[in-house]
């Protein structure tokens, strides 16, 4: 008899738990099947010391095949599930797609960023839901500082240093409180203009700082924050977010390069596509996390709507307290549901109180009612926090107290770029890469990584966490280039900017109405034609740009509908054909034989003169999805490429030769 298929979707707080406790139930009387995107339980609450720089990003993600034995894990997001036909469909890391057969099904898909309908947000904020936002922000942050410490006047050193952080809850709060202590410390490393110091600004429609915490805890983390420097403004908001600044409810406008959005989450969209009975955008279940007139599916965390039987007629709120509950009593269900292990329970929580870590010896706690404040609540808080890891206790521990005794090493790292991580996201714990869908970048909006105008980073949404803490960018200031992999999309692929010739674009240079092809008759030489320096990447030259990932190649064109790539200047008096005379670039052909070299012509060696007629030159366009590996249609190299340095026939070293 074959034993029982569990699928849990999620490895957040809810979904983890879940596989670790059936891992321990069910003893080998079950296949567990773990669908997450990413390999690692990321740690929430401590995510913004990460962005401060006082952990490093493996500090606070534990690692999903090392701590589940037992528990099969599968990279990739579902995007579809068939109740009846018992299966799930999801896309792997690289695209490829799969299906997972199950009898007993888990949703913990978790929460995403909640967007409000405001203009320019999309654009110019990010999240804070994952490692790729806080490693985002914290280069965003190191380099403005940098930047300002150079201004040329005060008005853009100002509008550098100046943090907006919107959304006074747990995370926004965290945020704002480390964020200060870090730039503070920066500055101190780069001297900025007399009387000018970075400058966060926390905003919130509510009345009070932590609006669901006490209102005692609310007001000691106000306090903390005021004498750090943090301009805090409560009952305002953003009102128009833009390049250079953001416009609030009140009418003041705020230049900054800087917005980070922390107003909340909302749960993963996966769920509506079920057709279920939903609360707020959560599935309803029942007391035991299951789903009514559904015995196969469970749900539990962020996506569940779970009733709360201590205050009767609501729902559990969205925490990582009840999510981490959630995934013990679900398992145990789960375990029943199969006649394994003990009987089913209910859910039933009472809170054990609140911590708000604020940076440095202060914080914020309420352990068992009792309020607390200063180092003590900062002891409480830390102490909490190793308690309720599951790995990784002693490395962060240490990094605590390097911390405490050494200075912050305040680099950027170069990692993520801000166009990877939208805060319109479905999965903010995975970068965005080219080629993939949801990458495309808006039109208009602005990098912000470099020392233009543009910003981009926002930190995100709400965290909940255990005892009751919270639940919950870049590289240098240049752009990406245009068809490098890991940057921005080639402006002629999906998800980039529509190509020159295409509707709504520039006409190709190659194209009747625009400049002759630089390698056709009446243009320049192409570089790797008879009469022209060598191509790079040729037989003599160093690899050809825009062959795996890289820039089209010198002197050659580029696919149907993008401009010509410039080639090498063309000689005095060498007439220049009319437009429309100019032939067109031939087609990249996968079969085409490489082109034959003139007889008595030495490679490299230009040719003047009007009659020679030089041959045009080869398409060499980028392929479809940038990447290590060259496009399918490029022809193969002769045997006359070495992978060494190759001479010339007049012996002088070719160009680009190494």
């Amino acid at each position: 008899m074959s034993r029982p298929r569990i699928v849990i979707v999620g490895a957040g707080f809810a979904g983890y738990r879940t596989a670790r406790t059936l891992s321990r139930l069910t003893r080998h009387q079950a296949d567990i099947t773990l669908l997450n995107p990413t390999d690692y339980f990321l740690y929430l609450p401590l995510l913004p010391q990460v962005a401060a720089g006082i952990l490093e990003p493996r500090r606070v993600s534990v690692s999903l095949s090392g701590t589940l034995p037992r528990v099969r894990l599968v990279l990739g997001e579902a995007d579809g599930i068939d109740l009846d036909g018992h299966t799930v469909r999801y896309t792997g890391p690289e695209g490829d797609r799969g299906t997972l057969s199950f009898d007993r099904l888990v949703l913990a898909a978790g929460s995403v960023n909640k967007l409000l309908p405001i203009p320019g947000v999309a654009e110019h904020a990010h999240g804070f839901r994952g490692l790729p936002e806080a490693l985002y922000l914290r280069d965003h942050v190191t380099r403005q500082v940098e930047l300002a410490a150079t201004a040329g006047d005060r008005a853009e050193c100002a509008a550098r240093c100046t943090f907006v952080v919107v959304g006074a809850g747990y995370t926004g709060t965290e945020v704002a409180a480390h964020g200060q202590m870090y730039t503070d410390a920066q500055v101190r490393r780069h001297p900025m203009r007399t009387g000018m110091r970075p400058r966060w600004m926390l905003l919130d429609v509510a009345p009070r700082v932590l609006p669901e915490m006490d209102e005692r805890l609310s007001r000691t983390a106000e306090r903390v924050l005021r004498q750090r420097g943090v301009d805090v403004r409560m009952g305002i908001s953003v009102k128009e977010a833009t390049h250079d600044g953001v416009v609030l409810t009140d009418g003041t406008s705020v230049d900054t390069r800087t917005l980070v959005w922390c107003v909340g989450v909302r749960p993963d969209p996966l769920v509506e596509s079920l057709g279920l009975p939903m609360e707020r955008g959560r599935l309803l279940v029942d007391p035991h996390l299951q789903v009514p007139g559904r015995p196969e599916l469970f749900a539990c965390g962020d996506v569940a709507a779970v009733p709360d039987l201590n205050q009767p007629g609501q729902y559990t709120p969205m925490t990582a307290q009840h999510a981490w509950r959630h995934g013990r009593v679900c398992a145990q269900n789960v375990a029943a549901s199969l006649g394994i292990g003990g009987g089913r329970r209910v859910y039933r929580h009472r809170d054990m109180g609140f911590v708000v870590d604020l940076g440095g010896a202060k914080a914020a706690a309420n352990p068992l009612g009792l309020p607390l404040s200063g180092p003590a609540a900062g002891a409480v808080t830390r102490g909490y926090h190793l308690a309720a890891m599951p790995g990784n206790r002693v490395r962060v521990a240490a990094d605590w107290l390097l911390d405490a005794v050494l200075p912050r090493q305040a680099v950027q790292l170069g990692l993520v770029r801000s166009w990877s991580v939208p805060l319109e996201s479905a999965s903010p714990e995975v970068a965005r890469v080219p080629g993939k869908a949801g990458t495309r970048k808006k039109e208009g909006a602005a990098d912000g990584d470099g020392p233009g105008p543009g910003r981009g980073d926002g930190h995100g949404p709400g965290r909940g966490d255990g005892l009751g803490s919270a639940d919950a960018h870049g590289s240098p200031g240049d752009e990406p280039a245009k068809n490098q992999p890991g940057d921005e999309p080639a402006k002629n692929q999906p998800g980039g900017e529509p190509a020159k010739n295409q509707p709504g674009g520039e006409p190709a240079k190659n194209q009747p109405g625009g400049e002759p092809a630089k390698g056709g008759p009446g243009g320049e030489p192409a570089r790797s034609q008879p009469g022209g320096e060598p191509a790079k990447g040729g037989p003599s030259g160093a690899p050809a740009k825009g062959r795996g990932g890289g820039g089209p190649a010198k002197g050659r064109t580029t696919e149907p509908g993008g401009s010509a790539a410039p080639g090498k200047s063309r000689p005095a008096g060498t007439p220049a054909k009319p437009p429309s005379t100019a032939a067109p670039a031939r087609p990249p052909s996968a079969n085409a034989p490489a082109e034959p070299r003139r007889p008595g012509a030495a490679p490299g060696r230009p040719r003047h003169g009007a009659g020679a007629a030089p041959t045009p030159a080869r398409s060499a366009g980028a392929p479809d999805d940038p990447g290590p590996e060259p496009p399918a249609n490029q022809p193969p190299p002769g045997p006359d490429i070495a992978p060494g340095p190759v001479k010339r026939s007049d012996g002088r070293a070719a160009e680009g030769d190494s």
